[in-house]
């Protein structure tokens, strides 16, 4: 793991990880927020949809294009900024930046990339380690790696199951250091919400829900 990103260090070192500050200060890049929510408006749906399995082949074949698409502009942003944490782009703007690398399965390259460059806006307060923990556990597996905090799910024969894990018996004290809570609360939410209607584009999300074949929770 510490090969693919390099990220896993602070969690043995310190302990803990530090959450994003809960002062939102104006976007310093109004531009780079407004392209960002659109691009993750519009796919909100498409994504929603997938996490229900509720889309053809070719839905889902013309779906990865455009999350390419989507992950190829994110690169370009952090390519000249960094990661547009709150400070650049508020917190919708952080928010969709996140989902937009979540989904960009299509390019590893961008999406380890763009787990690098929010991690370090973690360590400076500007993004949330909860979002980034579930970035983190997409790239792992992405990379035919157990994941560490457990976010990821699929659907399996018998309904949602945990992806492949590292250290099963210490999963939920890891998850308590980037503020995510206990795997049995998780996976409880994560049925409630898919068996709930869709979520509207105004709706916050801090790491509870990401739709894709893989489930996040």
């Amino acid at each position: 793991m510490t090969a693919l990103l390099d990220l896993d260090r602070p969690l043995s070192a310190a302990g803990s990880l530090p959450e994003a500050s809960a002062v939102i200060p104006p976007p310093q890049l109004p531009h780079v927020q407004r392209e960002l929510i659109a691009r993750a408006t519009a796919a909100g749906p498409r994504w929603q949809s997938l996490a229900r399995m509720q889309l053809s082949d070719q839905e889902i074949g013309m779906g990865r294009h455009a999350d390419h698409a989507n992950a190829r502009v994110l690169s370009r942003i952090i390519g000249e900024y960094g990661w547009p944490g709150v400070p650049l782009v508020g917190d919708g703007g952080a928010t969709a930046a996140w989902q937009i690398a979540l989904h960009a399965d299509t390019d590893a390259f961008v999406q380890r990339a763009a787990a690098r460059a929010m991690y370090a806006a973690t360590q400076r307060g500007t993004a949330s380690i909860r979002q980034w923990a579930h970035l983190h556990d997409r790239c792992l597996l992405n990379a035919d790696l157990p994941q560490l905090f457990g976010t990821q799910y699929l659907r399996g024969a018998d309904g949602l199951e945990l992806e492949p894990i590292t250290d099963p018996d210490a999963l939920d004290a890891r998850r308590a250091e980037v503020g995510l809570p206990p795997v049995a609360d998780a996976l409880r939410d994560l049925r409630l919400r898919l068996a709930a209607a869709p979520r509207t584009s105004d709706q916050k999300n801090d790491g509870a829900s990401t739709a894709s074949p893989t489930e996040s929770a």
